[in-house]
């Protein structure tokens, strides 16, 4: 389903975003955006618990977004949280809360995740994407690193580290001199260290900083006459020794210092500082680019069936040497139950439809590592794999389902509690069970149907004698179901 308008909301650690694109041909035009300051990784403490103001301050921006994006249909808003809500504790618990007030389901995404959509909102704004460019985006609790060329990211990394978190730690409220900030720029390059060696033999021709902290860095440069254009060591190095000087950067009196950056400020510049230092850095450009406009084209790119997460199943298949054949067969007849059972996921973008698609596909990947318990290493394979396109929740929920495909269900019971959910791994099982003797023998037609409390299979009269294997496991299914109180009936249909 195509849509005019389209939607990004970005949930970052200072700020949260929304941006409203408008689809043009194979383009996207950017048609309204609001921003609001939450800074909501300032309130999160020690013991990585999001405190309350920082939670009420996220709902009501989350809320003058909802007032903007009533009318949109779910398929044109795609939601994203980055780092803050990837380590606080009581994150899960926020996001019931922010969805609600939001209208609309929102993804915590990974790191290198984050980096992807980055670098496309990044590349889609480049005058030059031919070129091969290294983008640093510091943002409010971590910092991505991406090498790209032609819209492909060659390398992509993030480090827990941001303008919101080294402001805090070191930078108390907004005092700055040359000792704290050597510390703060000593830290950031530590982290760094870690990714130098291999982005040096990547290589790239342009450096490009993007989001908030690029923005105003390069922009206090400039209209202070502290460089030209862009970033430059030189201007870095005045801007620094001017806060210093100052000793708190809330008391400087700099062309272009906006008040909601002063609190942020000084832990951005560290960081900054360190990445030229460390990339041995002379000039770094400014891209419009961002995470949102990333997200929007991402969004868009599914809309016109160009879902990465298609082509990220279909590597994850190669990587892994799945049985192709199998998964084949598992997904056929996976998807046959379903869409006897949920009329809706007959439409080809059904969700619940892909992810079971997904998860047939995917089911035998664990077998690469042991094949005992092989449905225990898919699901932690998928839970905690870089999968480009999927957020983590929508990782979960492939986990969860891949996991409940063989073995005990209790396992599996505290884990899924979505009713949906327990469809997508009745059908999954059902179908290994049924592929079991994996040969190309066609099955029976079999009915399906389910209530609340309980499943059932129509067979062929007769046809479970000529598969006694089949029927016994069957019938474990049966005693597996039973076990937390739903009735599985296998019964011969008339």
């Amino acid at each position: 389903m195509e849509h005019e308008l389209i939607a990004a909301v970005d949930l970052g650690s200072n700020s949260f975003r929304l941006q409203v694109g408008q689809v043009r041909g194979n383009q996207i035009y950017e048609l309204d955006g609001i921003r609001e300051t939450v800074r909501l990784g300032a309130g999160l403490g020690t013991d990585k618990q999001l405190d309350g103001a920082s939670q009420l301050r996220a709902l009501a921006a989350l809320s003058k977004f909802s007032e903007r994006l009533r009318g949109f249909p779910p398929e044109a808003v795609r939601a994203v949280a980055t780092n803050t809500l990837r380590v606080a504790k009581n994150g899960a618990a926020f996001l019931v809360q922010a969805e609600a007030a939001l209208g609309f389901p929102i993804e915590v995404i990974a790191g290198r995740e984050e980096a992807r959509l980055i670098y496309l909102g990044v590349a889609h704004t480049l005058p030059n994407p031919r070129q091969q460019q290294m983008i640093v985006d510091i943002g409010g609790g971590s910092t991505e690193f991406i090498i790209g060329k032609n819209f492909k990211p060659l390398q992509l990394e993030s480090l827990y580290m941001g303008c919101v978190s080294y402001s805090l730690r070191y930078f108390h409220n907004g005092q700055i001199d040359k000792k704290s900030f050597h510390e703060a720029e000593l830290a950031a390059g530590q982290e760094l260290q870690t990714i130098v060696q291999a982005y040096r033999e990547t290589g790239w021709e342009t450096a490009v900083g993007s989001s908030g902290t690029a923005r105003a860095i390069a922009d206090l440069i400039e209209l202070n006459g502290f460089a030209e254009q862009g970033i430059t060591r030189k201007g870095l190095e005045r801007l620094v020794d001017t806060l210093v000087r100052v000793g708190n950067v809330n008391h400087a009196r700099l062309n272009g210092l906006r008040s909601d950056r002063m609190p942020v400020l000084a832990g951005g510049l560290a960081i900054m500082s360190a990445v030229f230092k460390a990339f041995d850095l002379e000039q770094m450009t400014f891209s419009e680019g961002a995470l949102r406009l990333g997200v929007l084209y991402d969004l868009f790119g599914r809309s016109h069936h160009d879902d990465l997460r298609e082509a990220t199943v279909r590597h994850f298949m190669r990587r892994y040497g799945v049985d192709a054949t199998q998964a084949k067969r598992v997904e056929a007849t996976a998807l046959a139950l379903l869409r006897q059972i949920m009329p809706a996921a007959n439409d080809p973008e059904n969700d619940d439809a892909q992810f079971l698609s997904w998860a047939a596909r995917l089911h035998e990947i664990g077998v690469s590592v042991a094949h005992s318990s092989y449905h225990k290493h898919s699901a932690y394979v998928l839970e905690n794999a870089d999968m480009p396109g999927f957020s983590k929740r929508d990782q979960a929920r492939l986990a969860r389902v891949v996991l409940g495909h063989r073995g005990k269900l209790e396992r599996v019971q505290p884990l899924a509690r979505d009713p949906v959910e327990w469809l997508l791994i009745f059908c999954l099982r059902t179908a290994v069970v049924l592929h079991r003797a994996r040969d190309n023998q066609p099955l029976p037609a079999i009915e399906a149907a389910a209530t609340p409390k309980s499943y059932q299979l129509n067979v062929p009269p007769d046809w479970l004698i000529e598969v006694p294997l089949t029927a016994a496991a069957l019938e474990e299914e049966a005693r597996q179901w039973n076990g937390l109180g739903v009735n599985l009936k296998i019964r011969d249909s008339e």
